[in-house]
């Protein structure tokens, strides 16, 4: 998620709001590390040398609601997208996603597949035409093979940029052009998932646009709280947004399941979601004024990036080669991805979002 500057105005928010919001994106971050790491079974099970079911018997079970962090973070997208997009023009805006987006991108992209091609790893690189189309973020709807398995999330975010832009971004944002946006795209992710069209679908994400649209209610609800439109946005967003975690997540307890999630649990965890960024919108957390959370906000982007893939790697030296006990094992491996998105924000972030931004806006 990008860190934004606060507007300017009476309802502006706060710095120290935006720090809460920041400390937000790594808790969603690190929820989704603990279900790529404890949470699943697939190529982590290589790394750990068995099932996470095995090495976190008693949390397994509980890393499994992580991927949910992924909701938590369209929440905020939506939140911070909409408070990035008021009042900038369209050429200032594509260049503040491009230039916060694609350096980390980029290098996380080529630190992952040399990682990947050397000698003892074990997991399979993408063909060399397959690696370069990454390049343009653009592989999943072009079918190409995936180097960071997290893109995905990213071309959800990529599609809610564009009509972002064009319907409200592009003509000017106001309350009014806002609200109408969230209307129409709300009943036309509705309409696309009743019709069963995938062109449509593709579009419009009937799956995930409630939690971006959910995000731009908490928004306009941090500009008026007694906006009733702003409230009602939200609580539609809510409901429906809910009903499609509980869709695609739930399924009946088995034997054969790696872990099972209750309906009432994933509920409630997207509720979570909606609530913390509420609670900041309200301003309920401006005494959470702390520097360590603009930190943490700027590592959680690529922290996201590498986590997954590389995590393994890591995971698999220190439990099967140097014998480190699972619960030692995950927490170093947090550490050490945390400490290489340092590494990446200091000498990649700081450097090249500022030379590209000022390229994209002369």
């Amino acid at each position: 998620m990008p860190r934004q500057s606060a507007p300017s105005g009476p309802s502006a928010p706060r710095e120290n709001r935006l720090r809460a919001l920041d400390g937000l994106r790594l808790v969603a971050a690190l929820m989704v590390a603990m279900y790529h790491y404890g949470g699943r079974d697939g190529d982590v099970t290589r790394a750990w040398g068995s099932s996470p079911k095995h090495q976190f018997p008693s949390l397994h079970h509980l890393f499994a609601y992580g991927c949910l962090g992924v909701q938590v973070f369209f929440v905020i997208s939506g939140f911070v997208i909409c408070m990035s997009g008021w009042g900038r023009p369209l050429r200032a805006f594509f260049a503040s996603r491009v230039s916060r987006l694609m350096p980390a991108y980029w290098a996380a992209l080529i630190l992952v597949t040399a990682v990947f091609a050397l000698p003892g790893v074990v997991y399979e690189a993408v063909s060399p035409s397959d690696f370069l189309v990454n390049f343009t973020m653009l592989q999943q709807p072009l079918g190409a093979d995936r180097v960071l398995g997290v893109c995905w999330t990213l071309w959800c975010e990529i599609r809610f940029y564009a009509l972002f832009a064009l319907f409200v971004v592009l003509p000017g944002a106001n309350r009014r052009r806002v609200i109408m946006f969230c209307a129409v795209w709300t009943v036309a992710a509705a309409v696309s998932q009743g019709a069963k069209m995938p062109v449509l679908d593709i579009v419009v994400m009937p799956e995930y646009a409630p939690y971006f649209i959910g995000g731009i209610g908490l928004y306009l609800v941090h500009r008026d709280r007694r906006d009733a439109y702003a409230w009602g946005i939200v609580t539609v967003s809510w409901l429906i947004g809910q009903y499609y975690a509980v869709e695609r997540l739930w399924h009946p307890a088995s034997v054969h399941a790696f872990s099972f999630r209750s309906a009432t649990s994933i509920m409630l965890v997207v509720t979570f979601g909606y609530v913390a960024v509420m609670t900041i919108a309200l301003g309920r957390l401006r005494r959470a004024n702390w520097r360590w959370l603009t930190t943490a906000g700027a590592l959680t982007y690529p922290f996201y990036l590498v986590h997954e893939h590389l995590g393994w790697v890591v995971i698999k030296v220190l439990h099967q080669n140097l014998g480190i006990p699972s619960y030692g094992t995950f927490l170093l491996t947090v550490s050490a991805m945390l400490l290489l998105a340092r590494l990446l924000n200091r000498f990649v972030e700081d450097r090249f979002t500022p030379m590209l931004r000022g390229h994209l806006t002369r």
